[in-house]
C-alpha cells in the first residue's frame, strides 16, 4: 500500500534547485514560467498535436492514443537521429515491451522549431549537464471519444532510462487523469493533477516508478495532450 501525499500538486521547484530536488526525492515539477523557452514559441506548436496518427500498436485494442516520435542526441547541442524503433524490454514496460514500435515521425515544423530544440537540449543540460544523451521525444494525445482513454495502459512503470520529462501541453474537457509518481524501493508516492499548459514534471527514473489515471469526458472532443522526452545516457534502448 502506498503512502500517497495529501498536497493537491507539489510545489514547484525553481531551475536552480531542479537538480538538487531530484536527488532527494527522485521527481521535480517545474513551471511554464521558468523555463528558458520562449512560451509564445512554445505555444504556436500545441497545434501539431491535432495530427497525430492513431497508435498502432495498443495491445488492449484501444482506439484512445495517438503519437509521433524522434530521437535526438544532446552533445553540445541537439543533433537529429534518423527514424528508429521505439523499444523496450518487457521489465519497463510488460504489455508493450520485447517488440520494436515504428511510429509516424515528428513533423520538422515542430523538431526544428527553436522552442522545441531549446526544450530538449535545455531540460538534457538540466538533468545531466556535460554529459551525452541519446534522447527520445513522443508527442501523445489522449482522447475520450469511446468514454475513457488510458495515457498509461501498462501501469505504474519505468521507462528504462535516466530520467523523463513530461509536459501538459493541454487538457480540454476531461476529469481524471491523475499523475502517481511512486518510490521505486519504499512505500513513498504522490498524486496530483497536472493542469498548468506546459508545466513539466521531472522523473529520476532509477528512483521513482509512475502512472497516470484514465481519463473520462467532461464535454465533447476530451482530449489530454502530452510531450514525453526520454533521456538516457549509454545510447539508445534496442532490442
Amino acid at each position: 500500500m502506498y503512502d500517497f501525499g495529501v498536497l493537491p500538486i507539489p510545489a514547484y521547484t525553481p531551475l536552480p534547485s531542479v537538480a538538487a530536488v531530484l536527488r532527494e526525492r527522485g521527481f521535480a515539477l517545474v513551471a511554464a514560467r521558468d523555463l528558458a523557452v520562449d512560451a509564445v514559441e512554445l505555444a504556436a506548436l500545441a497545434p501539431s498535436w491535432d495530427d497525430l496518427p492513431a497508435d498502432p500498436h495498443l495491445r488492449d485494442s484501444g482506439r484512445y492514443r495517438f503519437r509521433r516520435h524522434a530521437s535526438f542526441v544532446v552533445d553540445h547541442g541537439l543533433h537529429d537521429v534518423a527514424p528508429r524503433a521505439h523499444f523496450q524490454p518487457v521489465e519497463y514496460n510488460a504489455l508493450h515491451g520485447g517488440i520494436e514500435r515504428w511510429f509516424a515521425p515528428m513533423t520538422p515544423a515542430v523538431t526544428a522549431a527553436p522552442a522545441f530544440r531549446s526544450l530538449v537540449a535545455g531540460l538534457g543540460e538540466l538533468v545531466a549537464p556535460t554529459t551525452t544523451l541519446y534522447v527520445e521525444a513522443h508527442q501523445f494525445r489522449i482522447d475520450t471519444a469511446s468514454g475513457i482513454g488510458r495515457p498509461t495502459p501498462e501501469g505504474a512503470h519505468r521507462d528504462g532510462v535516466d530520467f523523463v520529462a513530461l509536459m501538459l501541453v493541454q487538457r480540454h474537457h476531461v476529469k481524471g487523469g491523475e499523475t502517481r509518481v511512486f518510490e521505486a524501493d519504499g512505500p513513498g508516492g504522490v498524486r496530483f493533477t497536472m493542469a498548468q499548459p506546459f508545466s513539466v514534471l521531472l522523473l529520476d527514473d532509477a528512483r521513482v516508478i509512475h502512472e497516470t489515471t484514465p481519463i473520462q469526458p467532461d464535454g465533447p472532443d476530451g482530449v489530454r495532450d502530452t510531450l514525453v522526452i526520454t533521456y538516457r545516457r549509454n545510447g539508445f534502448l534496442n532490442r
